[in-house]
């Protein structure tokens, strides 16, 4: 297949969706990405890589990616903040984890604030 084919759903060259798909699947450098995908090796791929990377059409589908990751990643840190809260060694942990719960579901306590006067205060009302 040619490198000008173009994915329909992305409007993606073949080898940027590579690129993308490598580098947010493994977390390896734009160096590494390039090479997977099939960029030159060496330099001149780091460098057309990091290029594509800015360009408009591709950051759309990176931060897509990105979503969809973060997006499967939430329900298992919310299960392992639900396991922490019932089931760890520690009181302290369960007590932080239940906090976190009750934050993250709108049932934050309200922030306290102390506000302190420094100084004399007067106060003087003419009623006349």
């Amino acid at each position: 297949m040619g490198n000008n084919i173009k994915d329909k759903a992305t409007n993606l060259t073949l080898k940027q969706k590579q690129l993308v798909d490598t580098i947010v699947t493994t977390g390896c450098s734009i160096t590494k990405g390039a090479e997977t995908a099939g960029y030159s090796k060496g330099e001149s791929g780091r460098v057309v890589a990091s290029r594509t990377l800015r360009l408009p059409h591709v950051q759309k589908y990176m931060l897509q990616c990105v979503a969809n990751t973060l997006g499967v990643g939430a329900g298992l840190a919310s299960n392992k903040l639900l396991q922490l809260a019932t089931g760890a060694r520690s009181e302290y942990v369960q007590l932080q984890s239940c906090i976190d719960i009750l934050d993250r579901t709108g049932f934050k306590a309200p922030e306290k604030h102390q506000h302190q006067v420094v100084g004399d205060v007067k106060v003087h009302i003419d009623l006349s």
